[in-house]
């Protein structure tokens, strides 16, 4: 602490010369999958390479630490060329709203000098006209003020004091308070505010209170007079013969000085890294220094009561028409900004990883649109890169679910005393609270537990192989595999057992393998004339999507139990009574359902504690990608296992990563993007190997189909790699001939999905029998 603060007076003493800097660390070790992470890299230089943005910095930033940082391209094209540098000093535009205004408004709030529910004009009376004095502080905040986004550049034309005569006298647009209209107007006036009441101009106030506690030295408004070089700021258009260069490019701001409300200020990377930092530490500097207290960090980021579409903090964008630097997958409480000169900022608080984005996009001609696309391709990428917890989906209200283990274990295990007691189980067997039902049941009175069996992957769930007999180390009974020799409960392992209970969970794929463990679990209990109890589940991908083609009927298998589609939308408890019945076993069958769950439940929203399935099942991202993902396993390709991600990344040594991602994105799935990636697994095909492939980006839980996203994959590397790809297997996991040969004879992807329109559709109607809870 105390070397900090040394270079901190050091830094004062020199005029804030020597920036600060948040330290660097691996990507891996902020919780990144440095592969996806790399990816930032390439977009950036794709940008600069054709012709976007002359260059650009780009920062990324996670717990308190630089994970990637990169300056690519040149700083300036004309009069004469200059590279990037890190240090490159931008004009940030808009971003001086949030980072400067709305900050100094904070401050200054904090201290009991700004009321945010007061009206403006109890500061600015001289606004007093025109209906304004309805217009409060936090409208003005918020852009909800009524005003109009500009006014007329003429107003600026005869000097400072007639400019703000006429803004003075603005009339309104709309009724205060009503709607979001971004209006520059607004932040003009509130840095009039601060001015006004702190008795400072606005940029001696922020570097006084702001930048120079945190020791942000390269951010200032009019940066030649306070010490930035000419060399070291990006330029944007040409004016005459003279290049707009370290002056505000906005001629508003220019016009009353170059200190204004809505821009102004210039900044680099690193600085804007320091301030995120600085709200991610709810207000204190990463040298220790508190600008603002948490409650008031929380104040500025928080939507309040602004509606869906309209989502604005005090001076910080949420979800609006403005929010594309939030990409596709950060989650609500992120927030950000952008600005006209191509700059752009977005933090997350869940995450606690920042994107920063400077380009000078004006330069040298001004003819170049907003740097849109790359803003939200990079926050994709960055957000999709966090690989250390599975990500969920945006709008979650969780649930107390109990699952059939709780509700048997509540009801006193009724149904099951004074029986002896065969248990089908494995590791997600567990109660909410997080209690294997092997303990539960072995240690619960009046039942005795005499035998286990284990599914695929074993009791344990870590094994990718054939399964043998072994015996539990905690309760030394006997484990059976069904996952080895047999497939199903002998005579033998089943005489003097009085029931059987099954307790595994399930992921809602047609081909994982537990379903069909349970269908011949209740045939053998059938055959021995014993009672089966299925203890239900969630389906974690929800039970309201049912997706995918309808297994054929002379298909049967392992892995291909029943005639599902591949996505069925129902729990492990309600395929039970649809096996018993449809498949004519006459098992003595009783489900334990659920008790909370709905069907239009995810299962974060459970309230459950996820536990991975199965070795390669570590997410829910996952798991909602398998049904379509999993139906290439059969084929040629590497699908993400050996790798962090399992699922979410696909590809082969033969792919050209661009073009297959520029290909799949062409088909316009909903929900889901598309990233080129290089990655190389550690296992099965192709290990060791470096494999081109693209890294699937949900954007929307509730519109991606997983199954159109695994057919778009088929039928684009059937289009794309007729002779490198082998779908001679494909079959094996999709078990629909008319879809199989409608992919390999080159059909869209539309097209592929009508084939299996009619069998769905029946089978929903049988599936309606079976449903046991509501949506």
């Amino acid at each position: 602490m105390f070397s900090h603060c040394v270079m901190f007076v050091v830094g004062l003493a020199i005029g804030l010369s020597d920036p600060a800097r948040l330290p660097e660390a691996p990507a891996e070790s902020l919780g990144f999958d440095p592969e996806a992470l790399a990816e930032v890299s390439a977009a950036v230089s794709e940008a600069v390479d054709d012709g976007s943005v002359p260059g650009a910095v780009v920062l990324v930033g996670r717990q308190g630490q630089i994970a990637l940082v990169e300056a690519v391209g040149r700083r300036a094209v004309e009069p004469e060329a200059q590279e990037m540098t890190r240090d490159t000093v931008f004009d940030m535009a808009s971003l001086t709203k949030p980072v400067a205004t709305a900050t100094a408004v904070m401050v200054l709030w904090e201290r009991g000098q700004i009321d945010l529910d007061e009206p403006i004009t109890t500061y600015l009376p001289e606004l007093a006209n025109h209906g304004k004095e309805a217009i409060t502080v936090e409208m003005l905040l918020r852009h909800r003020a009524g005003l109009i986004p500009d006014n007329a550049i003429g107003d600026y034309q005869h000097g400072v004091e007639e400019a703000w005569r006429r803004i003075n006298e603005i009339d309104l647009v709309g009724t205060p308070g009503e709607r979001f209209r971004y209006t520059d107007v607004g932040f003009l006036i509130l840095g009039r505010l601060v001015e006004r009441v702190s008795g400072m101009t606005l940029d001696a106030f922020v570097r006084e209170n702001v930048f120079g506690p945190l020791g942000m030295a390269d951010s200032t408004f009019l940066p030649l007079d306070n010490g930035i070089e000419l060399d070291r700021v990006a330029p944007t258009e040409r004016e005459g013969d003279d290049w707009v260069r370290g002056v505000v490019h906005d001629p508003r701001s220019r016009a009353v000085g170059g200190v204004a409300g809505h821009a102004g200020l210039f900044s680099t990377a690193d600085d804007l890294a320091v301030y995120a930092q600085t709200l991610l530490n709810d207000g204190e500097g990463p040298n220790g220094t508190r600008i603002l207290s948490p409650p008031t960090v929380r104040a500025m980021i928080d939507a309040g009561d602004t509606p869906d579409g309209e989502r604005r903090g005090l001076g910080w964008d949420l979800n609006t028409g403005y929010s594309v630097p939030k990409g596709e997958r950060f989650g609500p409480e992120s927030f950000g900004h952008t600005g006209f000169t191509g700059t752009s900022i977005w933090i997350d608080p869940d995450t606690e990883a920042f994107v920063i984005l400077l380009t000078s996009r004006l330069h040298p001609g001004g003819d170049k649109p907003s740097p849109t696309a790359l803003r939200r391709r990079i926050a994709t990428i960055v957000a999709s890169a966090i690989v250390d917890g599975p990500p969920a989906p945006s709008s979650v209200t969780e649930g107390e679910v109990l699952c059939g283990i709780d509700v048997l274990e509540a009801d006193d295990f009724a149904p099951i005393t004074g029986k002896r007691i065969g248990l089908i189980t494995n590791h997600t067997g567990r109660t909410r609270d997080g209690r294997t039902t092997i303990d539960v049941l072995f240690e619960a009175e009046g039942i005795e537990l005499v035998a286990l069996f284990s599914p695929e992957h074993g009791i344990r769930g870590l094994l990718d192989t054939n399964i043998d007999d072994s015996k539990d180390e905690q309760t030394g009974l006997p484990v059976y595999s069904l996952y080895g020799e047999r497939r199903k409960p002998s005579p033998e392992q089943l005489e003097g057992l009085d029931a059987l209970v099954f307790d595994i969970a399930d992921i809602g794929t047609r081909f994982y393998t537990y379903i069909s463990t349970m269908g011949l679990a209740m045939e053998a209990a059938a055959e021995a004339e014993i009672p089966i109890f299925v203890l239900d589940r969630p389906n974690p991908i929800g039970g309201q999507a049912v997706q995918g083609p309808v297994r054929d009927d002379d298909l049967g298998s392992f892995i291909a139990f029943h005639r599902l589609p591949v996505r069925h939308g129902m729990t492990i408890g309600e395929l039970a009574l649809m096996f018993n019945q449809e498949r004519e076993i006459g098992a003595e069958l009783t489900v334990v359902q659920c008790r909370g769950w709905r069907r239009s439940l995810w299962f974060d929203q459970t309230g459950l504690l996820w536990v991975n399935p199965s070795p390669n099942m570590r997410s829910l991202t996952e798991a909602l990608l398998y049904p379509g993902v999993g139906l290439l396993e059969a084929t040629n390709l590497a699908t993400g296992r050996g790798t962090d991600t399992p699922f979410e990344r696909l590809g082969a040594p033969w792919i050209d990563p661009q073009r297959w991602a520029k290909e799949l994105n062409a088909e316009g799935l909903d929900g889901v993007r598309f990233v080129p990636i290089r990655f190389s697994p550690t296992e099965r095909q192709y290990a060791g190997e470096d494999c081109g492939g693209v890294y699937i980006l949900i954007k929307d839980w509730e519109t991606i189909d997983p199954i159109e996203v695994g057919i778009a994959l088929a039928v684009t590397l059937r289009r794309l790699y007729p002779d490198d790809w082998k779908p001679d297997a494909l079959n094996r996991l999709m078990t629909n001939r008319a879809a199989y040969d409608a992919i390999v004879n080159g059909a869209s992807v539309r097209a592929v999905e009508r084939t299996w329109a009619r069998e769905l559709r029946e089978f929903l109607a049988v599936r309606e029998h079976f449903l046991r809870y509501e949506d």
